[in-house]
């Protein structure tokens, strides 16, 4: 697939650069080669166990997520020049980071943590379920999930970050204190 056979920047919306996206991926010429130890659909077959490793970043994503950091929203332009290069608490932030077959807009590492700007489209019925679905499957990864509304950003992009490190985990709370030698009193 060559990259000009994507929309130009501003021409769809996300949702519909998404849908044209899953369209082309589903496609058999495409996707000829198979993992077998995956259904079509990226996510483990029954009976399988993944590595972690191996449901992040799936080859057969590669083209697609590319084109969606060629193509943010507004929203995730705003975002991101918040949180690249390490300027949120030297977290360092993934965009368009896939995990099976879901395609993050921005993902912590080291914080196992997903934040999602919802758009419009998000509000309708049957997107709403998939937001469900996906959740739901990141969650029983020990990701949390964060939403936010495109609005909330341009508004309060402020509050959004604070949000944001307020669901960073700390692991200086989290260690136990180093043994020393000596008395146990």
């Amino acid at each position: 697939m060559r990259h000009d056979s994507f929309p130009v920047k501003g021409m769809w919306s996300k949702t519909e650069r998404v849908l044209e996206m899953k369209t082309k991926i589903n496609n058999p010429e495409i996707n000829k080669k198979q993992n077998p130890l995956l259904t079509k659909e990226g996510c483990p077959q029954d009976g399988v166990v993944l590595k972690p490793k191996q449901i992040n970043n799936l080859p057969k994503y590669k083209l697609f997520r590319k084109s969606l950091r060629k193509n943010l929203t507004s929203a995730e332009a705003v975002l991101w020049k918040m949180l690249q290069k390490r300027k949120l608490c030297n977290r360092k932030f993934r965009r368009q980071h896939s995990i099976g077959k879901y395609i993050l807009d921005f993902y912590c590492p080291d914080e196992k943590l997903a934040v999602e700007l919802d758009g419009q489209g998000h509000f309708e019925m049957a997107h709403s379920e998939y937001d469900v679905e996906r959740s739901c499957f990141l969650n029983s990864k020990g990701i949390k999930v964060l939403r936010f509304e495109n609005k909330v950003v341009f508004e309060f992009p402020g509050l959004v970050l604070e949000e944001i490190k307020n669901n960073f985990n700390h692991p200086a709370l989290k260690r136990t204190p180093p043994k020393t030698g000596g008395d146990s009193e």
